[in-house]
């Protein structure tokens, strides 16, 4: 059984849509379990993070970077960090901002140096651009063409119920589904160098 455990802060509502969404596309692999887990909850789930093959890491963008609470969650690591508890997971990430763009890019970086730091694989989206031609439509998948991880633009005058558009929530499904996979494979060729079974583990 591979383990996938997704980490976020939603200010409101709207990245928190995106987290059930990615946890959803992970949850729905065979063998994997997928654990969703709320920043503010983090002092009960630490082990649920440690214990985890893959950690995906999902914020708003807030100024060009993730939101205060989810830098506080990235700061409490520190122990982690310098025991390299994390080496060697997978990692992930997805963000959410008003914008269009929003600089959305700057916080996925942000994930992907947090992850390096932490000696962490890193797994991106995996999809090709959609929406970036006369046939492309706001409803193909990865419609804002991004490439390290899930992006998704919501309305600021709209709640959590209306926004992200689907198209965005099936992109965030999508990263869940890709980053379960990869750990499922990650976690039976670690077995298979043990010299057991995946099943023996599962």
């Amino acid at each position: 059984m591979a383990k996938v455990a997704v980490v976020y802060h939603s200010g409101y509502g709207h990245t928190e849509t995106l987290a059930r969404a990615v946890h959803r596309g992970a949850e729905g692999v065979g063998g994997v379990k997928a654990t969703l887990v709320a920043v503010s909850d983090i002092d009960d789930a630490w082990e649920v993070l440690d214990e985890a093959d893959a950690i995906i890491f999902g914020a708003p963008t807030y100024m060009a970077s993730a939101s205060a609470p989810f830098k506080a969650f990235m700061d409490a690591t520190a122990s982690r960090w310098a025991e390299q508890r994390w080496k060697d997971k997978l990692a992930a990430g997805f963000t959410n901002s008003a914008g269009m763009n929003g600089d959305k890019l700057s916080t996925l970086g942000q994930f992907n140096l947090f992850a390096m730091q932490h000696g962490m694989v890193w797994v991106g989206l995996g999809l090709l651009p959609g929406n970036h031609t006369s046939a492309g439509s706001p409803d193909d998948l990865n419609r804002l063409a991004s490439f390290l991880g899930a992006m998704a633009q919501s309305n600021a005058d709209q709640g959590a119920d209306l926004v992200p558009p689907a198209s965005d929530r099936r992109t965030a499904e999508h990263l869940g589904v890709r980053v379960a996979e990869a750990a499922l494979r990650w976690r039976n060729d670690e077995v298979r160098e043990l010299g057991l079974q995946p099943e023996a583990v599962a």
